[in-house]
């Protein structure tokens, strides 16, 4: 970020910072680990914030509200240029994005059925099954395990529950492989693409894929200002500010640090259903969250171990 200085020529004083740098210089004078936690906070703020809005628009209408405006402020901060790319760069890029679409619009579609500590329980199986894959230790079956029975715990078992509930988990479950294919081809999508282009080139893609549903679903009420003040909201708290927390915690943290404290995001967004949108959890639904939680920490400690 450039410098900008007075106009007296003759004025000696130094050039006051850009709030870029301004932003940046604050982030560095905040713990790594306290970074991870805010954007922790700010994707189950943002996600609360979505499903209030599920009263009004239907989950495919916010999900393109909430991409489309976080892939014009990524698209503005990171151009990705497309002169020049492969194939390959191409098929990447592309396959990212509509992972992305399909994992939002999976997510927001169990979240609109499902309390959000639940919905993002099961979605965290997706991430929680890469790090085990990557394991061959013997171990790592007692977190599958743990993991399934934390799955097991949130199911109505004899329940008298709609049929809507079980379509919530279905969702879930598609947005947890969805979660676990992002991963994989974000670090596809790093190799190829400089810096944070990567991830603008995706949204962009997810934005397209996503908008003819989007746009169909949500109709004119997409046009109403508040709407799209709220989507602008959304986008900020769920893609923007999370992901640049992340990026400036990772280049002071250790990887297995960083994957730790992710681990506790379905406790947290328990918290933030709780808090700001009402949604009691019974004890069962409580320990399988516990229990999924234990799962992630106990393989992402073990990952650490073998490195």
């Amino acid at each position: 970020m450039t410098e900008f200085a007075l106009d007296d020529p003759f004025d000696r004083r130094p050039a006051l910072p850009g709030p870029g740098r301004l932003l940046r210089q604050a982030a560095d004078s905040i713990p790594p680990s306290s970074l991870v936690l805010l954007a922790i906070v700010s994707v189950q703020i943002g996600a609360a914030f979505a499903k209030d809005l599920f009263a009004t628009l239907p989950p495919s209408a916010v999900v393109f509200l909430r991409i489309a405006t976080g892939g014009l402020i990524m698209a503005a901060v990171a151009r990705p240029k497309l002169k020049g790319l492969s194939w390959r760069d191409w098929a990447v890029g592309v396959g990212f994005g509509v992972t992305l679409a399909l994992m939002n619009l999976s997510f927001y579609e169990a979240l609109a059925r499902l309390p959000m500590g639940v919905a993002v329980a099961i979605e965290f199986l997706g991430p929680l099954g890469v790090a085990v894959a990557a394991s061959r230790r013997r171990l790592d079956l007692v977190w599958i395990g743990l993991a399934g029975l934390g799955v097991a715990l949130l199911a109505p078992w004899g329940e008298p529950v709609s049929a809507g509930w079980w379509l919530g988990i279905g969702f879930a479950l598609v947005a947890g492989a969805g979660w676990a294919g992002y991963i994989l081809l974000s670090a596809a999508a790093g190799r190829r693409f400089p810096g944070t282009t990567g991830l603008s080139f995706a949204m962009i893609v997810s934005a397209v894929v996503i908008a003819p549903v989007g746009v169909t679903s949500g109709g004119a009420d997409l046009l109403q200002p508040h709407l799209l003040l709220i989507g602008l909201g959304v986008g900020l708290l769920s893609s923007v500010i999370p992901y640049s927390l992340e990026l400036q915690a990772l280049r002071r943290m250790p990887k297995h640090v960083f994957g730790i404290l992710m681990s506790l995001e379905p406790a947290v967004a328990a918290m933030a259903g709780v808090l700001l949108l009402g949604e009691v959890l019974h004890v069962q639904q409580w320990t399988a969250i516990v229990c999924i939680v234990a799962a992630s920490l106990g393989s992402t400690r073990m990952t650490t171990g073998r490195k």
